[in-house]
């Protein structure tokens, strides 16, 4: 399993970044993928996950409204389209090869948002 993500960066209170991950060495298609963070001094948290074929997308109460989830099978691509960022979303943000609610599974080295004016 490999799975490297991008996107990452600096953005202000209120701004817009969107996240991707690539995936290889396992079929992609036939697994829930799902997107984890890390905020400073703490744990990991479930942030998101989409069904196999991208028919059912979960979210945890903190980014619902905000963030929106989706796939590419044909690319082997996950994405992370994250809206209205607050400073409460700074964290590193893994892709996961994880069902709903879970963090704990195969993930990427992360790519760092932080956001702040």
């Amino acid at each position: 399993v490999q799975l490297v993500e991008s996107g990452g960066g600096l953005v202000q209170p209120g701004g817009s970044l969107r996240l991707s991950c690539a995936a290889s060495g396992f079929t992609f298609s036939v697994y829930y993928m799902s997107w984890v963070r890390q905020a400073p001094g703490k744990g990991l948290e479930w942030v998101s996950t989409i069904h196999r074929d991208g028919s059912t997308t979960y979210y945890a109460d903190s980014v619902k409204g905000r963030f929106t989830i989706s796939r590419d099978n044909a690319k082997n691509t996950l994405f992370l389209q994250m809206n209205s960022l607050k400073s409460e979303d700074t964290a590193v943000y893994f892709c996961a090869q994880t069902p709903p609610r879970v963090v704990a599974g195969p993930r990427g080295q992360g790519t760092q948002v932080t956001v702040s004016s």
